[in-house]
């Protein structure tokens, strides 16, 4: 079980560090890039989803923190598997509620999954686009609260969040 664990750690390490490398291809103006990282987002995507099911969230202790993080990612970039995000919100819910992950990734993975669905985000993490210049959020359930709401999970507030794009 340790040896599989260690390969786990190693495995979502290596997705993410995959992600990395080709996350720039997402909105790229190329179509072959842009599906080259689709397919990539998907495999991993599915990939996240068979790890849910054998072992639950793969939090810190399980796994080690790179590699909890590197799950995290994953799931973020899951945008057109929404049953994989919506499990993972789920899982990754009841890992932060027995304190085994971090509240701060679970109101970013909330967000990403409301606005996937089409809903209004809480925190105001997700970035519709710029106008102006300036970065713009999706919409929010309760805009005038936001940064009240990012600072109850470790966000800074939304000025300083959008000026490290500027």
């Amino acid at each position: 079980m340790a040896h599989d664990i260690a390969a786990l750690a190693v495995e979502l390490t290596d997705m993410a560090a995959a992600d990395h490398r080709t996350a720039v291809h997402a909105n790229s103006d190329d179509p072959a890039e842009q599906l080259a990282w689709r397919r990539l987002a998907a495999r991993h995507g599915d990939r996240l989803g068979e790890i849910m099911a054998e072992y639950g969230w793969p939090t810190a202790e399980l796994v080690g923190d790179e590699a909890a993080r590197a799950a995290w990612l994953v799931a973020q970039h899951a945008d057109r598997q929404l049953d994989i995000q919506r499990r993972a919100l789920q899982l990754m819910q009841q890992a932060v509620s027995a304190g085994a992950a971090g509240p701060r990734e679970l109101a970013f993975l909330r967000d990403r999954t409301l606005v996937n669905e089409g809903r209004q985000q809480v925190y105001g993490t997700q970035i519709a686009g710029v106008k102006d210049g300036a970065p713009v959020p999706w919409p929010c359930e309760e805009p005038e609260r936001v940064d009240e709401l990012r600072a109850t999970v470790g966000i800074e507030p939304f000025d300083e969040y959008v000026a490290r794009f500027s």
